[in-house]
């Protein structure tokens, strides 16, 4: 699944390409209904001619600033945004793509940028961004990160840690792999009241891993980046632990039952409380 390191690392190869560009073709291939502007705009917004400022992520979020406007999406479980020259064969089905962006950059070449099956498609004035991602927590790839911040949100947080560490609204970019394998590292279960845990040091330890992994084509948490084994326990129900040989254990947590996710850990490495 796509979490903060997949997403700015898109962000980075598209700005790449697309910054300068002009727009020459924007297309929302989304059913009117589900277009959630929070803005007064055309039901066909037209593009052309207005400059890609930049490219640009927010957590899972991707910002592609045209203009004077930001469209927002978010890859969820699926998506995928690819940039290729103008003409290219798609890597995709048309029928699953929900945005094109055609361009012409500085030296005459023609760009093609298409986001397949992307979620939350949303145009607005880039002043009110804020109303699409003003509510999430810092992240540790932005420029402003606030790790005290973030250490603060989470450790406030009376629900088990697992579930706390995946709320955006406590820092932004961390998912499912991270929180499993972050709460193993630091030995905490993953049912423990965040609000238990030493979230300082925990945060600490995200930001770090998800700054060593942004660069990485695969994300690595045990140093070993050979097929199978750059994970201590996520994907590995039932399977030894790396460290004791325990098996792996999986549970399922979520704010409600709707955003379950599935987490893995060692019943030894990561002992519940009171738990010798």
């Amino acid at each position: 699944m796509p979490e903060g390191d997949t997403v700015h690392r898109a962000a980075r190869r598209m700005n790449a390409v697309l910054a300068g560009a002009e727009v020459t073709r924007f297309e929302l291939r989304i059913p009117r209904p589900q277009r959630r502007a929070f803005a007064p705009a055309a039901d066909d917004p037209d593009l052309r001619g207005q400059t890609i400022r930049e490219v640009a992520a927010r957590g899972k979020h991707l910002l592609h600033r045209i203009g004077s406007d930001t469209l927002r999406t978010h890859l969820k479980m699926e998506g995928l945004w690819v940039v290729a020259h103008a003409g290219e064969r798609w890597r995709r089905p048309a029928h699953s793509a929900r945005v094109v962006i055609d361009v012409v950059d500085a030296s005459g070449v023609s760009w093609q940028a298409v986001g397949f099956d992307v979620a939350q498609v949303d145009l607005v004035p880039t002043v009110s961004e804020d109303l699409l991602i003003g509510h999430l927590g810092p992240d540790p790839l932005g420029e402003s990160w606030d790790a005290a911040e973030a250490a603060r949100r989470v450790g406030a947080d009376p629900r088990p840690v697992h579930v706390a560490i995946l709320d955006q609204r406590n820092v932004a970019g961390f998912g499912n792999e991270y929180a499993s394998e972050l709460l193993f590292l630091r030995g905490i279960p993953p049912t423990m009241p965040a609000n238990r845990t030493d979230a300082a040091a925990l945060i600490d330890l995200g930001a770090r891993l998800i700054r060593a992994n942004v660069d990485r084509r695969q994300r690595v948490f045990t140093g070993d980046a050979r097929p199978g084994r750059s994970t201590w326990v996520y994907g590995r129900d039932r399977r030894p632990c790396r460290r004791c040989g325990t098996p792996i254990r999986r549970i399922d947590l979520g704010a409600d039952p709707t955003r379950e996710r599935i987490a893995f850990w060692c019943p030894r490495c990561q002992p519940e409380p009171g738990q010798p």
